[in-house]
């Protein structure tokens, strides 16, 4: 199992959301986060740049079968892609173990 992490723009977040779905993934994570990177907390507002500490962002969090790692990852590129700095990072990440609470069910049968 693989946990895909991705840092992508506020806005991208429903058509992420919807073509996530569209590649079977169940279930994801949602957090509102601020950072920076190359954008270097830089935006253009009106044709006059702003210049903050942190920009808004989003994480999403999905844990997927390995198998699904590189349709997950192209899921999101294709909607969350705008070719412009900011527009995020993917990550994957190895997962160990996973365990469903309520049933006890483990990695693969809990996700």
């Amino acid at each position: 199992m693989k946990k895909v992490e991705a840092i992508i723009r506020q806005s991208r977040l429903d058509w992420v959301k919807n073509s996530l779905v569209r590649v079977g993934v169940r279930g994801m994570t949602v957090t509102e986060v601020k950072g920076f990177g190359s954008q270097k907390g830089r935006y253009i507002y009106r044709a006059e740049e702003e210049v903050v500490d942190f920009l808004p962002k989003v994480k999403v969090e999905v844990i997927v079968p390995d198998e699904m790692v590189e349709d997950v990852v192209k899921a999101i590129i294709s909607v969350a892609r705008t070719g412009e700095i900011g527009d995020g990072k993917i990550f994957v990440i190895p997962v160990e173990t996973a365990i469903r609470i309520r049933t006890g069910e483990k990695d693969e049968k809990a996700i």
